[in-house]
């Protein structure tokens, strides 16, 4: 770009930057910045002359103008020559120093400019700023601010000047008398000292390697009297801050006789600060500085000090550090930096003052003395070397403190001494040991604090030491020795529980480096170590914590790695077994959470670990001492009842894989003597493990059980046995449980074949001791055990063999049990297990009899039919109870009917069923049906037909049911279909079909069974009409007269509900199989005649529609005329006698028609004016169209009416859309207006009389009723019913009703089609809508082609394209465009007549938001790509230019559409793009990329869609390229860098175009809309900036000037060029 054109570029932008838009004045900023990092010399130029020439420019835009060039400058600093440089620092000087006042930011911008100046041309700058800083003359402040500045940005070349800067200074310091002006001074002091330390710091860089700091003293000096003897004592805390701050680094320049002189008065009035100031950190920095300079130097007067610094820095680090503060820790940080500095000059006394302080009680200062102890170990390591055993010893009382922040100090200390050697002195075990104590602090340890005080977080302490007890052991090479094998010695005590996640993660890594470093050495040496567990020890509680796999942080997974690493110390056989096993549990855990995993489940894979370990060691003697150790730590377990359990199941196991029987029986005898029999869980851990061990035991178990049963425990006097001679009754009872469940286990878990001969003799026996017992807890293990012993029977082989002589005895014994049994509450599992042991001895031999079954299941019932539920959201514990009982008392009722599978059988079931399935308390219904679901299951499952038997109960099993179908309760309503479902199987399979047969009658009975869970009765009633239509077509005919008969006594049930559906059954049944009851039909009509006059109840006026019939059967038009004038709205008696009319299906289409022509022959509405002066006339509906559509829903509403309906299809569905389309917004009648008042206050309607309403709901009858019901389904899902009764969503609903209709009820649109085509040349403007609405959404489907109608239907539309009403117009251009989604591969056949239609349809009316034209526009878009290239061709250039001026249209969908078409043009050229078109898609380059911006997203996305298909008509890759990489569809876009690429790819290849693509910008810079009216300049710019020279003047910039302000006049159509110029790089 040349010069002037980047100079008047620059003067256009900075003119843009007092716009009113923030967003502007950024992207200006942004544009200038870009412009000078091409042009930075002309873009800087131009700033300066900008401000130079606009003296009045408010500050605020001058501030932008200098961040701007500081921006500049920086970035191109080596670019720039001396001129423009001069230029530069005159002009920030000036603004910086042109008013005194202080201005920050347009000052602070002007001095950064001179800095970012300074960093190259250090000398111009000091030139200007020297000549402003005059002896005697008080400088502006900036001046010496930037001064500073620049000493800390360029050291180098600003060092050499301080000498005379400084002697410059020194005497106005005593002139400056506004603390302000002092402020600055010591700013820039603490600067120039800073860099001066930097510069003698780096001298063999320095330019000038004789610079010394005595250079400087004198100054220094002199400046550090007026600051310290008298700045220093200001009122003003800012000055106080600022003077101390300088103090540090100036305290390294002064003479060392001076600062020694000094100290004295230096340190105690730094130290002083700390009481006057409460943010400290600038004082602790600065007394550090000081401490450094005085120890550099060797100052003596430190000695003196020393206590008075030491009291003061103790005190600030005692302070407690708040997160939130950054302050306080920063502080905190220089005051430990400060002990650093003394730690390495005076360690003794450092020692001396800070030791005696831990011995102190108070929180802060022993954590704030913890904190420098731990900090001089880490940063004065060799100061501290030989106080290593003093430091140890002084922690003896920190080491007790129960306060949650000194265990954290604590600890961090002991971290610190791990990593410098201090724990291998002796007393290092403590540290070690207190670290494991720490690990093991329970999680609720950490909330319990002192009130007032604040805690460290809630797992702080534990969480620390655990991680440094992880690090020192992995990353403290020197530990690995301490630690190992020492910390083994944690892992069985039980206070270090808590840390045995951490402690096994150690003991993992260090037992894998020592076997890196000695793969075959046994990793523990006990005989050095005597103090170690044993094997037996570390595999018991490893294998016994890993019960619980992931309490304290995941202890099972490390327990079993520890396990897997110690392999070869537990037993030299384990390795290889281990290695697999392990890595399988470990994998299981993995795969799980504390929430997924089963316990039981696991238990048994850690189980059958350690039983396949026990078979590879194979060792009798190693197997006996881990038992031995198992039951040593069995006392260790008395707090954690889960992991005890598991250790009693791992001594089972292990004694079973024991050989030697005294070692077995000395042991089981131990458990029984020292079990702890009080507690529940160690009862049934002891059960367990005597089941286990009997697996490979059972004698001497058995043996061992007898000797216990035969001690004085059970005749509750004093024996031998010294243990239980103080024992009460209740503990000889607990005791008697126990052995109990040790039978109970022994049998359930022995081999089945040697339980059989063992049952009665040795086990029973002595459980039959005592059944006389009242104790819940004694009973609850009777029942427990006896269902273990009676399951084990039954799962025998030889079960079916076994002759249990005292069956009715025990059968007895649990009926009594159940009985004791609260009825109304459910506490224990003793009716479950009760019931339980009974289903298990009804099947054993002999069998028991008629009366004891019949008090089996009386019992039973009433001990859990009336409990009453858990209230609603609390089920617990006893919700799982009753639950389990419920399937158990299923089992046992199963059981019971297997030795009965006869009708007589299941009968006596329901007959004990019956007065519960009849309650008036709903969940004892729901249970009785439930239980009658299941047994009708189960003898459905188990029926064995084998001659054809007639099933004579049919009839009064499915009265007693399907009533219940309409239960209150929808579980109730649910199983009572179930029941119906089986029964019918049932007659099925006694008339000899097979038990897999499937009858597609009794199957729709499920479906049925879904929709009853909701409770509108509608929905019940009419799903038991359908289920009584099911029974009717599979009940025999015998059966028919009971079922009618029970039916009848359920009339008068207490369910209403049950009443009601009794009824719709009756009247299905009748309906179905009437003609079997002929002699009976007068008689039930007559009955049912009389009750309509006395009752309104719904089954009697139901029975009156029988005689309606008859009559209409004889007098059809008379009694249509007859009802026809009945009153509007309809009562429930005249819908009742409508609904007659469709009993028969001959009747009922004669109905249908007369009732059809009777709404089609009169005026739908008449016109009149509710007030003189009113715009438009109200259109009132007519009464007889009115009477008829209502009569019409009402006849189809009925079932029956489905074959008249089907018939007349096609006139029903065409004349009730036309009749919906002339009712949408008319209304009733005056006189029916005030009468649905009065009746909706009354409430005598049946419903609401809407006439639009009215006529949607016939539409739906007709539907439903002529097996459409898919339609009416889709149709409702998608809201078009009630989209079809409003103005505004008419033609939508419409339309989706002609979508249903194509994709469900095509083979019937023949005849509708036909049917509506006379409703296009209607008087009715609203039926032609209606109907070209419907048939143009036909064509979006192919079954218009399928069925041959295409053809004419687009004869008809194009017929009609002529229509007056715009509405049909549009509606024609819509159905013709369908074409292209419904029959696409019709499109080229049709192209020319389509393209003509839709050309004509751009061009229809003249207002700028034409409906029309909208629809013309997004019906070309669906049919470009399938049209004929030459076709598209003849029509392109019109198209494109006619949708032009619809890309800023004010309307989004115009712009939306039109942008999308032009797209759509654009892709439809692809490789045969004409240059007459190629004009359009150039002029169209600048509005695509600006409505990139567009408000509106769907108008971005179209411009995005648009940009992509235009990129390969101009034949550039590159910009085709950038195109389509930052415009795909779900992308972010970068705006700014999108169109910087693509202008640059544009004036690359197409430079020509500058001048018209600016200009056509320029037409948005006054744009609506803000974001498109900010980015068009910011188009100008980028394509400015990417034009060569030559082409610039192209842009007339007085025309872009001016098009701030002005409107432009349309922009010249210059050439477009194919012709490319060179690739650019």
């Amino acid at each position: 770009m040349s010069e002037p054109y980047v100079k008047k570029l620059s003067t256009i932008l900075l003119d843009s930057v007092t716009d009113k838009d923030p967003l502007v004045q950024e992207q200006v900023c942004s544009a200038l910045c870009a412009l000078g990092e091409s042009q930075p010399e002309e873009t800087l130029s131009a700033c300066e002359e900008h401000l130079r020439q606009h003296e009045k420019l408010a500050h605020p835009y001058r501030t932008m103008v200098l961040r701007a060039m500081e921006t500049i400058v920086s970035n191109h600093i080596s670019e720039l020559g001396k001129d423009v440089t001069r230029a530069i620092i005159l002009l920030a000087s000036s603004e910086m120093t042109k008013v005194k006042d202080l201005v920050s930011d347009w000052q602070q911008a002007a001095s950064s400019v001179l800095v970012a100046v300074g960093k190259r041309f250090v000398g111009m700058v000091m030139e200007e700023m020297l000549g402003k800083f005059q002896p005697g003359v008080l400088p502006h402040c900036f001046v010496v601010q930037t001064l500073a500045n620049l000493s800390v940005f360029n050291v180098f070349g600003m060092v050499p000047f301080l000498t005379s800067v400084l002697s410059t200074m020194l005497p106005m310091l005593g002139m400056a008398k506004h603390d302000s002006m002092r402020v600055v001074f010591c700013c820039a002091l603490q600067r120039f000292s800073e860099s001066t330390l930097e510069y003698l710091a780096n001298l063999d860089q320095a330019p000038d390697p004789t610079v010394r700091k005595d250079t400087f003293a004198s100054d220094i000096s002199s400046a550090y009297d007026t600051l310290f003897h008298h700045w220093l004592q200001s009122r003003e805390a800012k000055l106080r801050l600022a003077v101390v701050e300088a103090l540090g680094p100036m305290s390294h320049l002064l003479p060392s006789e001076k600062l020694e002189e000094q100290l004295p008065k230096l340190l105690p009035g730094v130290l002083a600060l700390y009481k006057k100031h409460a943010e400290t950190s600038h004082v602790s920095k600065s007394l550090g500085q000081i401490l450094e300079a005085a120890v550099s130097v060797g100052s003596r007067t430190l000695e003196v000090q020393l206590d008075s610094l030491l009291a003061a820095l103790h005190a600030q680090i005692c302070v407690p550090v708040e997160t939130s503060s950054p302050l306080v820790t920063s502080n905190q940080k220089e005051v430990l930096r400060c002990f650093t500095v003394l730690a390495c000059c005076s360690p003794e006394r450092l020692l001396a003052f800070l030791l005696p302080k831990l011995d102190t009680s108070n929180e802060r200062t022993r954590v704030g003395t913890l904190q420098v102890l731990r900090h001089i170990i880490n940063s004065a390591a060799a100061q501290m070397e030989v106080k290593k055993p003093f430091i140890l010893s002084s922690m003896r009382l920190p080491l007790l403190d129960p306060n949650s922040k000194v265990k954290r100090a604590v600890v961090q200390v002991i971290s610190a001494m791990a990593h410098h050697g201090y724990l291998e002195q002796p007393g290092g075990e403590a540290m070690l040991e207190y670290i494991v104590q720490q690990c093991a602090l329970p999680p609720e340890a950490q909330h319990q604090k002192p009130s007032g005080e604040e805690e460290p977080p809630a797992d702080s302490v534990r969480d620390i030491s655990v991680s440094t007890l992880y690090l020192v052991s992995t990353t403290v090479d020197r530990m690995s020795d301490v630690l190992w094998p020492h910390l083994l010695q944690f892992l069985t005590p039980v206070r270090f529980t808590g840390a045995l996640t951490p402690l096994c993660r150690s003991l993992v890594h260090l037992a894998q480096k020592r076997q890196e470093a000695a793969a075959e050495a046994p990793l523990i040496q006990y005989d050095a170590n005597v103090t170690l567990p044993s094997p037996y020890a570390i595999a018991t509680r490893l294998l016994t914590v890993s019960s619980s796999p992931y309490l304290g942080g995941g202890r099972g997974a490390a327990s079993l790695c520890l396990l897997n690493v110690l392999h070869r110390d537990i037993h030299p056989s384990l390795g290889q077994r281990w290695a697999t096993t392990i890595a399988l549990l470990l994998e299981h855990l993995e795969e799980h959470t504390a929430k997924t995993l089963s316990q039981k489940e696991w238990e048994e894979k850690l189980l059958v670990f350690l039983r396949d370990s026990l078979a590879v060691v194979s060792d009798n003697t190693w197997i006996c001492q881990l038992s031995l150790e198992m039951c040593k730590q069995l006392p260790c377990y008395n707090g954690t009842p889960q992991e005890k359990n598991f250790l009693y199941k791992c001594v089972g196991t292990t004694l079973g894989a024991a050989s030697s029987k005294d070692v077995v029986r000395k042991l089981l005898q131990e458990l029984l003597e020292t079990a702890r029999y009080q507690e529940e869980a160690e009862r049934e851990g002891l059960a367990c493990c005597f089941g286990i061990c009997a697996i490979s035991h059972l004698d001497d178990t058995l043996a061992q059980l007898e000797d216990f049963v035969r001690s004085d425990v059970f005749r509750k006097s004093i024996g031998i046995f010294n243990i239980f001679k103080d024992r009460s009754d209740n503990d000889v009872d607990r005791v008697k449980g126990t052995l109990i469940l040790c039978y109970g286990h022994v049998a359930a878990q022995a081999p089945r074949e040697l339980v059989l001969a063992r049952a009665e003799s040795d086990i029973l026996r002595n459980m039959f001791q005592c059944f006389s017992t009242k104790d819940p807890g004694l009973q609850l293990c009777l029942v427990q055990s006896m269902c273990m012993v009676c399951q084990a029977i039954c799962s025998s082989a030889q079960a079916g063999s076994f002759h249990f002589t005292r069956k009715a005895e025990l059968v007895a014994q649990m009926m009594d049990f159940i009985k004791a049994e609260p009825p109304d509450s459910l506490r224990t599992p003793i009716r479950k297990k009760a019931m339980l042991a009974c289903t298990h001895l009804v099947s054993l031999e002999p069998e028991l009899e008629e009366q004891v079954q019949s008090d089996i299941i009386h019992s039973c019932l009433h001990s859990i039919m009336a409990v009453p539920p858990e209230p609603e959201g609390e089920g617990g514990p006893q919700e799982f109870l009753y639950l389990d009982t419920m399937h158990t008392l299923e089992d046992l009722l199963r059981s019971i009917l297997r030795r009965n599978m006869t009708p007589q059988g299941l009968q006596l079931m329901v007959e004990h069923l019956s007065p519960w399935i009849k309650s008036p308390r709903g969940y004892e219904r729901v249970r009785a049906l439930g239980l009658s679901a299941c047994l009708l299951q189960f003898f459905l499952e188990h029926l064995h037909v084998s001659a054809l038997v007639p099933f004579h109960n049919l009839g009064l099993l499915v009265g007693l049911f399907s009533p219940r179908c309409a239960d209150l309760w929808p579980a109730t309503r649910q199983e009572a279909v179930s029941c119906v479902y089986s029964l019918l199987y049932l007659q099925l399979g006694y008339e000899g079909f097979s038990r897999d047969y499937r009858d597609d009658v009794a199957e729709r009975l499920l479906t049925l069974k879904d929709g009853l869970v909701h409770p509108d009765p509608a929905i019940l009633f009419h799903a038991c009409h359908s289920i009584a239509q099911i029974i009717a077509k599979r009940l025999p005919p015998d059966q028919l007269i009971n079922l009618l008969l029970t039916l009848f006594e359920s009339l008068g049930d207490p369910d209403k509900n049950c009443s009601r559906a009794a009824t719709v059954m009756i009247n299905c049944l009748l309906k179905e199989r009437g003609s079997m009851l002929l002699e009976k039909v007068p008689e039930i009509m007559s009955v049912l005649r009389s009750r309509l006059q006395e009752t309104r109840e719904e089954h009697v006026l139901q029975s009156a529609q029988h005689s309606v019939y008859v009559l209409a059967s004889q007098h059809c038009v008379a009694v249509v005329t007859s009802l026809l004038g009945s009153p509007l709205p309809f009562d429930s008696h005249t819908c009742s006698l409508w609904r007659a009319l469709a009993v028969e299906p001959g009747l009922s289409a004669q109905v249908l028609g007369l009732l059809l022509e009777k709404m089609s022959r009169d005026v739908p509405f008449k016109e009149s004016r509710a007030f003189l002066l009113s715009s438009a006339p109200d259109r009132v509906a007519t009464l007889l169209p009115l009477a008829a559509t209502c009569a019409l829903h009402e006849v189809m509403s009925a079932p029956a009416s489905g074959p008249a309906v089907t018939e007349l299809y096609p006139q029903l569905f065409a004349g009730l859309l036309l009749r919906v389309s002339c009712t949408v917004g008319v209304q009733l009648p005056r006189n029916l207006q005030a009468k649905e008042r009065r009746a909706g206050s009354s409430a005598l309607a049946s419903r609401t009389l809407d006439p639009c309403s009215t006529a949607v709901d016939a539409l739906r009858a007709v539907l439903l009723r002529g097996g459409s019901e898919d339609v009416v389904q889709r149709v409702e899902l998608e809201g078009g019913w009630e989209l079809l009764s409003t103005s505004a969503g008419h033609e939508d609903g419409v339309a989706r009703l002609a979508s249903a209709m194509a994709k469900f009820a095509g083979p019937r649109l023949p005849l509708v089609m036909k049917a509506l085509l006379g409703a296009q040349s209607s008087v009715y403007e609203a039926q032609r809508v209606t109907s070209t609405a419907f048939l143009a959404e036909l064509l979006t489907s192919n079954v218009v082609n399928d069925l041959m109608l295409l053809e004419s239907l687009l004869d008809n539309l194009a017929a009609r394209q002529k229509d007056p009403c715009a509405s049909v117009r549009r509606l024609v251009l819509r159905g013709l465009a369908n074409l292209a989604s419904g029959s696409p591969d019709k499109v080229r056949a049709h192209g020319p007549q389509l393209l003509t239609a839709m050309i004509s349809g751009l061009d229809d009316g003249d207002g700028p938001h034409s409906l029309v034209a909208l629809e013309a526009m997004a019906g070309l878009a669906k049919l470009l790509g399938l049209v004929e290239p030459e076709d598209l061709r003849a029509v392109l250039l019109h198209t494109a230019i006619r949708i032009r001026p619809f890309f800023d249209s004010e309307k989004m969908e115009f712009r939306s559409v039109s942008i999308r078409l032009f797209g759509h043009l654009n892709k439809a050229c692809h490789g045969a793009c004409e240059d007459v078109f190629l004009e359009q898609v150039v002029g169209g380059l600048v509005p695509l990329l600006l409505h990139l911006r567009d408000p509106q997203a769907s108008v971005a996305a179209a411009c995005r869609f648009a940009l992509r298909m235009c990129g390969p008509n101009l034949e550039c890759e590159e910009l085709a390229d950038v195109f389509q990489k930052h415009l795909q569809d779900g992308r972010g876009l970068h705006f700014g860098e999108f169109l910087n690429a693509a202008c640059k790819h544009l004036m690359c290849y197409f430079p020509d175009l500058l001048g018209r693509l600016v200009s056509t910008s320029l037409f948005y810079f006054k744009s609506s809309w803000e974001d498109v009216r900010a980015a068009a300049p910011m188009l100008t710019g980028f394509l400015v900036l990417h034009v060569e020279p030559q082409q610039q003047s192209q842009v007339d910039l007085e025309q872009l000037t001016a098009g701030e302000q002005h409107p432009l006049p349309r922009q010249p159509c210059s050439s477009y060029s194919r012709t490319q110029p060179p690739r650019c790089e």
